[in-house]
């Protein structure tokens, strides 16, 4: 089972690049921003508590997050080829939790960091709120954002570098150079 864990600063290019996976290697895709969205448009009680999380550049709880992917995992059909995470793990705490969730299941998962300089993310950020509305995709949001993933996503990283599960993307180009990367990432893994 191919398992991707797709990390990478916000703007980085994580969505694009989880489309391009999910389609060429027909992986289940968990993505922890689309699920949070989904609870936050229904109104509930716990979509209001995420919002303000979320609006405020922070990040869910990790007991919240883990949960939301013990259940996920779980659910999983027998002929799966497997997952690509897509916003998580985003503290060492959910990667320490995730490789114990996989290794449960006799799985293991490679962390793929798209890199991309802050002012190349600074500008897609800005771009997709403009086009798509999404109101953390402001400036002063994703300055918040920015010292959020430095300070808990980042050392992530060295969490799967230490582990050597860990493959580092130049994301800066365009999305088909980087999806190029990518498969020769995973050509080697599978």
């Amino acid at each position: 089972m191919l398992n991707i864990i797709l990390g990478g600063a916000p703007g980085s290019g994580k969505g694009t690049q989880s489309e391009l996976i999910v389609e060429k290697y027909g992986l289940e895709h968990l993505s922890t921003g689309d699920v949070l969205r989904a609870e936050i448009k229904s109104g509930s009680e716990l979509g209001k508590e995420m919002e303000a999380i979320i609006s405020k550049g922070q990040l869910i709880p990790d007991a919240k997050m883990i949960d939301l992917l013990d259940r996920f995992l779980d659910s999983l059909k027998a002929d799966c080829k497997g997952v690509i995470f897509d916003g998580f793990p985003r503290t060492v705490a959910q990667a320490e939790a995730l490789t114990e969730m996989l290794g449960r299941r006799k799985m293991t998962a490679y962390m793929l960091d798209l890199f991309a300089s802050e002012d190349v993310i600074t500008e897609r950020l800005i771009n997709r709120g403009k086009k798509s509305g999404r109101t953390d995709d402001n400036l002063e949001t994703i300055k918040k954002r920015m010292q959020v993933y430095r300070a808990e996503t980042e050392p992530v990283s060295a969490y799967y570098v230490n582990r050597h599960e860990y493959f580092m993307i130049n994301s800066n180009i365009n999305p088909d150079y980087t999806f190029a990367q990518v498969q020769t990432i995973i050509s080697h893994i599978q």
